[in-house]
């Protein structure tokens, strides 16, 4: 074991939440715990049964060594639980997203406005597409609200969608569609990161580039609207999709097998691997685990600063929270610009109550000085949390003080 391993196991220092604090708190006795010991498959059952489902399953857990199989025989839809369930409820009307460009532009969306998108898109998949089920799409986009659309879209309709991170070079992206045989892609003209221009479209006709991939169609994201080079039999504009027709999908009911998403490891070493989420058991612990660990409410606005290219971004950004009804805060860029504070600004900005960011960028915010989210007015957030890998205690005293 490693100095700092044993370093880390070793520190003893103790926080605890205020009183008020944990009277609020969404679990405020043992019963979960008591009830997860007593009997692990009967929790998980409870827990499933707080998403909606088509049609109930015939067990809860077939387990034949490696392969597991949770609530077999049942079928649900995870775009279905993160939109539709709110439809008939006070959050129709409730912002689901709030983004925020890195140039300060800003857009809402109600979960009834993020329905209706998302219905209009998976139709056009479908009809002018023939994207069906079991069909992969890749996702190769910035961090803006048709992004999570996408996502969304492909859910409804059960094509399996891999989205990979916009930061990506055009053999990573090449890699990743030769490999799921994806037959659609979905990118945009560009992003911005740190005031530069990420060109999308070019790096993704680079990969499409010899002519070998599966894919039949690219639909463009006309985000930077700028000049772009253009396939006339290939590529098509998203809002000339979506403008072609009003008419919505209805969520088609999945298997809680069927996949949901393909997610591929970075690929640092040999060739990237990709990891098949299915639909039901991700569902139940998305949703269980986003309002137990965030002890969610719904006046919170989350921020979680995770691309949605990351398992991180898939759970905690779109599932999880839409699942629960949260607001939900986007931000397209960097935390250092224009200046180091945009993070505390945004926060400030919009009252998020959540944070969720990773160790990597606390560090750096510890060497960019205290002095920068002293600027802003923090007092609206409630929870901080970590993600992506152990937190040293330096950075989390940090983190908690600050």
């Amino acid at each position: 074991m490693s100095e700092t391993i044993e370093t880390l196991l070793g520190e003893q220092t103790q926080f605890t939440a205020s009183t008020d604090y944990k009277d609020k708190a969404n679990e405020t006795s043992t019963a979960l715990w008591d009830h997860a010991s007593e009997d692990r498959l009967a929790f998980w059952e409870a827990r499933a049964k707080d998403l909606h489902w088509f049609k109930t399953w015939e067990s809860v857990l077939t387990w034949d060594r490696p392969q597991a199989r949770w609530f077999d025989g049942g079928q649900l839809n995870a775009a279905y639980n993160c939109l539709d369930i709110h439809l008939d409820t006070h959050r129709k009307t409730k912002t689901a997203l709030i983004w925020e460009g890195e140039k300060g532009d800003v857009k809402r969306l109600t979960y009834e406005e993020l329905h209706h998108e998302v219905s209009q898109f998976s139709h056009r998949l479908k009809t002018q597409f023939n994207v069906q089920k079991g069909d992969r799409v890749t996702l190769y986009m910035p961090m803006i609200p048709e992004l999570a659309i996408a996502v969304l879209a492909c859910a409804r309709i059960g094509a399996i969608h891999s989205v990979v991170f916009g930061g990506f070079s055009s053999k990573s992206l090449k890699e990743r569609l030769l490999d799921s045989a994806s037959k659609l892609l979905i990118t945009a003209d560009g992003g911005y990161r740190r005031g530069s221009v990420v060109a999308l479209k070019d790096i993704a006709d680079e990969a499409l580039s010899q002519g070998d991939t599966s894919v039949e169609s690219v639909i463009v994201v006309k985000h930077l609207n700028h000049s772009i080079s253009w396939n006339e039999f290939r590529d098509y504009d998203y809002a000339t999709v979506m403008a072609s027709s009003s008419e919505g999908q209805e969520a088609l009911p999945m298997e809680s097998e069927d996949p949901l998403f393909i997610l591929y490891t970075s690929g640092t070493t040999g060739n990237p691997k990709g990891i098949v989420h299915t639909t039901g058991g991700y569902m139940t612990h998305a949703k269980y685990s986003t309002k137990l660990v965030f002890d969610l409410k719904d006046d919170d606005i989350y921020f979680c600063t995770a691309d949605i290219g990351w398992i991180t971004g898939h759970t905690y950004f779109v599932y999880g929270p839409l699942s629960n009804g949260a607001t939900c805060l986007m931000y397209e860029g960097a935390p250092d610009w224009p200046e180091k504070d945009r993070f505390w600004e945004l926060i400030s900005t919009h009252k998020a109550t959540i944070l969720y960011t990773a160790p990597t960028a606390i560090r750096a915010f510890m060497k960019w000085g205290e002095h920068l989210p002293q600027r802003h007015d923090l007092s609206s957030l409630r929870l901080l949390g970590t993600v992506g890998e152990p937190i040293n205690p330096e950075a989390w005293e940090w983190y908690h003080k600050h």
